[in-house]
């Protein structure tokens, strides 16, 4: 019984969206013979402000490393044991995985090092 009552509020909502998707496009089109130009739409879930998703004007700032950080730790242990995985960095450098996940994700976007694997090599 309450299945019945879902699938037609169910129906009664789609026929009720078709309809106002038939009403927006003659809407659409009314607008433009009246010489305004359609409004863009934006992208899915995007906020009514903004205008498109490409980047801002000014560049987003990074972080510079300083020397002597993990991400440098985790290199060397690399260059001079090749195919170490996460789990063996993190014990010889007594860390958190998930910490080291972060470093080596950074080392790899800088093309530091590659992943082979399941472990990482110094490129």
């Amino acid at each position: 019984m309450a299945t019945d009552y879902l699938s037609e509020a169910r129906s009664a909502l789609e026929e009720q969206l078709k309809a106002l998707r038939e009403q927006e496009g003659r809407l659409e089109r009314a607008l433009a013979e009246l010489g305004g130009a359609a409004p863009r739409r934006r992208g899915p879930g995007r906020p009514r402000g903004s205008k498109n998703g490409s980047g801002s004007s000014t560049p987003r700032r990074r972080r510079r490393r300083s020397g002597g950080t993990r991400a440098e730790q985790a290199l060397e242990l690399v260059r001079q044991n090749p195919g170490m995985t996460i789990p063996e960095l993190a014990d010889r450098m007594g860390i958190k995985q998930n910490y080291l996940y972060r470093v080596m994700g950074g080392l790899e976007s800088e093309g530091a090092v590659k992943k082979d694997g399941r472990g990482f090599s110094a490129t």
